[in-house]
């Protein structure tokens, strides 16, 4: 079984970094509504730039409000901000803090914002961040308006990369979730089904836009592996780690990966353990794209 402690060799990228992906089917907007066992609805999107010419991370975080942190390539945060849409004077607003020979700002609108049953908008918001009068990233739809409120020419970013994703996810025995694999390629359903209460030989099954394309059996003996799947025409790596579902007394996630594989043949070392390290490590330069996903049962 290969193992892994960091992401690939590749990204997806980006042009203006339009928002890739929808949040949970099946968790509910803003928090887990009171339901025993299931963790805070959250997501994660990292993406890669460069600030004259240096690279950076920027950071966006959906969970009962907004997070956007641009770090450099050090982890060293050069400018952080946070909205909570529920706030009038937050649905709208902007930071800037100078960072080396310029100024980084961060802009966002979330005064008609739409959303759908998880913490991500689905319509009607921009979020952006400038450097300078360089546009590094663009989230949403409202793209005419971030251009308006950024005021005069602002160059479009070419180089931003959209890293990994990590998304925390609930149900009984389904879990779903939805993702883009490849740059300008479609947003796929992925659904993830185990039923693992009171059977003595639990099954885990993943489809994609509703075709099986893996399947373990005899999960007990089998509860950490992964397998390479095939979506759009691409090999796809998918890990699996379900220890806690099956041998844990308290209430507990497991862990899903889906990762772009630009070789099949690349070998990564694998640590159950480090998946947030392995999603803010994941800066270094020529990653592929990689899904995360933490997927609690609900009880």
């Amino acid at each position: 079984m290969k193992d892994f402690s960091c992401f690939g060799e590749s990204s997806v990228q980006i042009g203006d970094a339009a928002s890739s992906s929808s949040s949970s089917l099946s968790a509910t907007h803003g928090g887990n509504g009171g339901r025993k066992g299931a963790g805070q609805n959250q997501v994660s999107c990292l993406y890669q730039a460069r600030l004259s010419g240096q690279a950076c991370v920027i950071s966006v975080t959906w969970s009962k409000g907004l997070s956007v942190s641009v770090d450099d390539a050090c982890g060293k945060c050069l400018c952080k901000a946070d909205a909570k849409p529920w706030l009038f004077s937050k649905k709208k607003g902007s930071k800037s803090l100078a960072a080396g020979d310029g100024k980084i700002g961060i802009f966002w609108d979330l005064s008609g914002a739409k959303f759908g049953p998880g913490p991500e908008p689905l319509e009607g918001f921009y979020v952006a961040v400038m450097f300078n009068r360089e546009m590094v990233l663009l989230l949403g739809d409202m793209k005419k308006d971030a251009y308006r409120k950024m005021g005069g020419a602002v160059r479009p970013a070419l180089s931003t990369l959209f890293l990994a994703r990590k998304e925390h996810i609930h149900g009984k025995k389904l879990y779903c979730a939805k993702a883009q694999f490849c740059d300008n390629g479609r947003c796929h359903d992925i659904v993830i089904e185990c039923d693992s209460i009171g059977l003595k030989d639990p099954c885990l099954e993943i489809r994609i836009d509703k075709k099986p394309v893996m399947q373990v059996k005899r999960l007990a003996w089998k509860f950490r592996g992964n397998q390479t799947i095939i979506v759009d025409g691409l090999p796809v790596e998918v890990f699996w780690d379900v220890h806690s579902w099956l041998f844990s007394s308290t209430t507990s996630n497991a862990v899903f990966m889906f990762q772009t594989c630009p070789d099949p043949d690349m070998s990564m070392p694998w640590n159950p353990w480090m998946y947030s390290h392995i999603f803010r490590e994941s800066q270094l330069q020529g990653l592929s794209f990689s899904l995360i996903l933490y997927a609690w049962k609900i009880e």
